[in-house]
């Protein structure tokens, strides 16, 4: 995968780090970061050890949320699963509900902002859903795409 703006900021002097260079990067290309999001290769490792391939459509949303959470039993991956979730929650939306897209708040999280102005921490979503099951991807997703 090519994401222009990755050399960028591995090369950044070291004033530069900090929040602002993720807005940065998202604002000087969008598609890579969408990109770099979407990977989620925690979360995709255990769900094809189930069996399921992550598609980014809806419909894989609700098939996570069908899976035995044995990632519990790993503490320390929870948060690193509830994260990869959270960005592919995010990937699904900004594909499939119009008008949503990727922005970083001051503090460096990334966040959606809907059509409607509303901004959804997806982020915060995964890591919930992992560590409890709720809520739900699907109903995250639901609630996203009503507007």
């Amino acid at each position: 995968m090519r994401i222009p703006f990755l050399a960028n900021w591995l090369h950044r002097d070291e004033t530069e780090r900090g929040p602002a260079t993720v807005a940065v990067a998202l604002a000087d290309d969008p598609e890579g970061i969408a990109e770099l999001f979407s990977e989620c290769e925690l979360l995709r490792d255990h769900a094809r050890a189930a069996g399921l391939e992550l598609d980014r459509t809806p419909a894989s949303l609700e098939a996570l949320d069908q899976l035995m959470p044995r990632w519990r039993r790993d503490p320390e991956a929870v948060p690193w699963l509830g994260s990869d979730a959270g960005f592919y929650l995010g990937t699904v939306i900004v594909r499939t509900v119009p008008g949503t897209g990727w922005q970083v708040w001051p503090n460096g999280r990334p966040v959606l902002r809907l059509a409607s102005g509303r901004e959804l921490d997806v982020v915060e979503s995964g890591v919930s859903w992992a560590m409890t099951g709720s809520p739900e991807l699907s109903q995250v997703y639901a609630e996203a795409s009503e507007g």
